[in-house]
């Protein structure tokens, strides 16, 4: 065997830790209407990319849609009426709190507990953070600065979501906003809400 040969063979036993979050290849979620309720029918599977508990995830899915809901047989349910967008809102904010290095931005992270405080500790730069519940003084904060459909704002741009679109937070809503760049400090028109989500335009 050649010396290129070998080390193409050697390069392909190389662990992939480069890149960014666009590795993940989350699956789309798969909504499906059921009378009062919408199921997303392959939770299992996107849980499954993310390496996290399908509880997990159903979990923040109901928190950040404000509705209950159960997990059966690795598909969720949740009352009431939801998107496609809904549920990639939701996911994106569970990726970006749960998922993504803050230091690095890879997905290679494992959720762990550290004196019993649950922490994000990633594989390839080694950096950890804790993972922390709202608190209620949070939450009073939070509710001050509630959004409202109908209502324009001026919010700095923080982050980007898995379709490209810009990611505002406020309180304790996270905002997308198509058009939008991170950095960008715009002025936005909240179209409709969604549970911890709001869907906005550029005003």
């Amino acid at each position: 065997m050649d010396y290129e040969s070998s080390l193409d063979r050697a390069m392909e036993d190389v662990p992939d830790i480069g890149g960014d979050e666009q590795r993940l290849q989350i699956p789309d979620p798969e909504p499906q209407k059921d009378g009062a309720f919408t199921r997303v029918t392959n939770l299992d599977e996107i849980a499954d990319v993310l390496s996290r508990d399908t509880e997990h995830v159903h979990r923040f899915i109901q928190r950040e849609l404000g509705t209950s809901g159960k997990l059966d047989d690795g598909r969720g349910r949740y009352n009431g009426t939801f998107s496609q967008q809904d549920f990639d809102a939701a996911i994106d904010a569970y990726v970006d709190e749960y998922v993504l290095c803050s230091e690095c931005g890879l997905p290679d992270t494992r959720l762990v507990r550290e004196d019993r405080t649950p922490m994000l500790r990633c594989d390839a730069c080694g950096a950890f953070r804790p993972v922390t519940k709202r608190s209620t003084a949070s939450q009073q904060q939070q509710q001050q600065e509630a959004v409202e459909e109908g209502k324009t704002y001026t919010v700095e741009i923080t982050g980007t979501g898995r379709k490209g679109d810009g990611v505002a937070e406020k309180g304790e809503y996270t905002i997308f906003v198509p058009g939008a760049e991170e950095g960008d400090v715009v002025d936005i028109y909240i179209k409709n809400i969604s549970g911890n989500l709001a869907f906005a335009r550029l005003d």
